[in-house]
């Protein structure tokens, strides 16, 4: 199983790769912007889909993460190695600190705790101005320079996201198959069971919790550099709303249909957009076809077709 998923893997990697130079500058930067998305939903998938904690707040880490490298990079000239290191460290401590908060509750209460604590965020980014510049956000991102290698044009970048969606997708995929990966699918499955057998369960849904926080905050970085502006809106609800979608759409507990759904909800939302405003009652519709025929995500029902 192991195997066959890796030769998978490499595929799919591999057929991006080749496509790259063959695609126009628009379809281009959208599949770089589906890859960024990926590994944001990725990030959810390892609460919802392997620990059974559904979240409202990854927008949080997200764009916290997002606001550190616009800061660094346009006021501070930091370096990229500086900024990335900045946004990915700002966003696991803002999940470490809320995961003590959040880990507390269950179900719907979780739910409920995660979307407060993310609006906190958003407030912050909203209010806090003469840091964040408000609703006028932080603009003139420069995509970074790696040496002799700039990712300025879009197919470089390209090639750079894809490599951290990879190693993103491999290290995800060594964390839900290890011991510790094996221990949150039981707490998903009963933490009561879980506590009578010994294991810590509060460590480790608190422990999934932070690190789904650095996955996010590593996207976030990404789109920073990306979009090369960050608002409000990157720390809103609608960004965590539609993470949480990617993931449902995909199929939880599967990684690779995170990045699915990221992909098909990229793609609607952007080509459906063109056409008429209320691309959101499509898109609902859409997610509303799949629970009622396919509730464990394309994924799921592709793998139940073929056992």
């Amino acid at each position: 199983m192991i195997r066959r998923r890796a030769i998978f893997a490499v595929l799919v990697v591999g057929a991006l790769a080749l496509l790259g130079p063959l695609l126009p500058s628009y379809p281009l930067t959208l599949v770089t912007q589906a890859l960024i998305f990926g590994i944001l939903a990725m990030s959810l998938d390892l609460l919802l889909g392997y620990t059974g904690l559904p979240s409202l707040g990854q927008a949080a880490y997200f764009g916290s993460a997002a606001y550190a490298v616009a800061l660094l990079a346009t006021e501070r000239q930091v370096g990229f190695l500086g900024c990335v290191v900045a946004g990915i460290v700002l966003a696991t401590i803002i999940a470490a600190v809320f995961g003590i908060v959040a880990i507390r509750a269950r179900g719907t209460y979780f739910l409920m705790i995660t979307l407060a604590l993310g609006m906190v965020v958003w407030g912050l980014a909203f209010r806090w101005v003469s840091l964040t510049k408000g609703d006028n956000g932080v603009a003139g991102v420069p995509r970074p320079e790696l040496g002799a290698l700039s990712l300025v044009a879009p197919l470089p970048f390209f090639y750079f996201v894809l490599a951290m969606a990879t190693l993103s997708w491999v290290l995800l995929g060594l964390i839900v198959t290890s011991p510790f990966g094996l221990g949150l699918k039981g707490i998903r499955g009963s933490e009561s069971r879980m506590e009578a057998l010994g294991y810590n369960v509060w460590l480790h849904k608190y422990l999934a919790f932070v690190i789904a926080g650095a996955f996010a905050g590593l996207a976030g970085v990404l789109w920073a550099y990306y979009n090369g502006f960050v608002g409000p809106i990157d720390v809103q609800l609608v960004t965590s709303v539609e993470a949480l979608l990617m993931t449902a759409l995909g199929g939880p507990g599967t990684l690779i249909g995170s990045a699915l759904g990221a992909g098909i909800i990229v793609f609607l939302k952007n080509f459906v957009s063109v056409y008429t405003k209320r691309w959101l009652l499509i898109l609902g519709a859409v997610y509303i076809g799949v629970i009622l025929f396919a509730p464990r995500g394309l994924v799921g029902a592709l793998r139940r077709r073929g056992s």
